[in-house]
């Protein structure tokens, strides 16, 4: 797989690593993202990685409310320090993440989040759908892992997509946030609210 400028650039603001090291890295990875920062990350290179460790127990609660008060939603974000809590970058950090909870709704902050019980169910479902759409039985699991997947990627905020841009993650967000401020960020928990939910249930 060629690896581009955009793939090296995108790398290195996520992990604050070097353009050689980034390219060296993809190239290892054969150009997957996530391989890629793994590996900078056994290698000791990753800043994100590094500071992952870090207690971070400064921060912000954003509020925000959507649509004229028809969605609210309240999310905590940390860092370390309260300089990096006060500044500009890290507020519009935690508001766009605010509102990308209003939009595209999330349920966990992570797949590490989703209780093994409800992947389980989500799994049932995919195969009896496999099945009944006819798929042979030796492609059913791998269709199984692909649905739950998507899956994740629907329900995990740091797996979605950002809603702003689309080349983005929220997870990659937060790296070029973490790599930017120079401090361990966490989107620690939301909650969000949607007007009459529940009530015909």
């Amino acid at each position: 797989m060629e690896i581009t400028t955009d793939m090296i650039k995108e790398l290195r603001a996520a992990t604050g690593v070097g353009i050689l090291d980034c390219r060296k890295a993809l190239t290892e990875a054969d150009g997957d993202y996530k391989k890629a920062v793994d590996y900078l990350r056994e290698k000791g290179m990753a800043t994100a990685a590094k500071r992952a460790d870090r207690l971070a127990s400064n921060g912000t609660v954003e509020m925000y409310s959507h649509g004229g008060g028809r969605v609210g939603v309240m999310v905590e974000v940390n860092c370390e320090t309260d300089f990096v809590a006060r500044s500009e970058s890290f507020r519009a950090f935690a508001h766009e993440i605010a509102l990308q909870i209003a939009a595209a709704a999330p349920k966990y902050v992570s797949d590490k989040d989703i209780p093994e019980s409800e992947l389980v169910h989500e799994g049932e479902i995919a195969r009896k759908r496999a099945i009944e759409e006819g798929k042979p039985e030796a492609m059913v699991s791998k269709i199984v892992e692909g649905r739950l997947n998507k899956f994740k990627d629907e329900v995990c905020l740091l797996r979605q997509v950002y809603i702003r841009d689309e080349s983005l993650t929220i997870e990659k967000l937060l790296n070029s946030t973490i790599a930017s401020t120079g401090e361990n960020v966490i989107i620690r928990r939301f909650q969000r609210w949607e007007l009459g939910e529940g009530l015909g249930e």
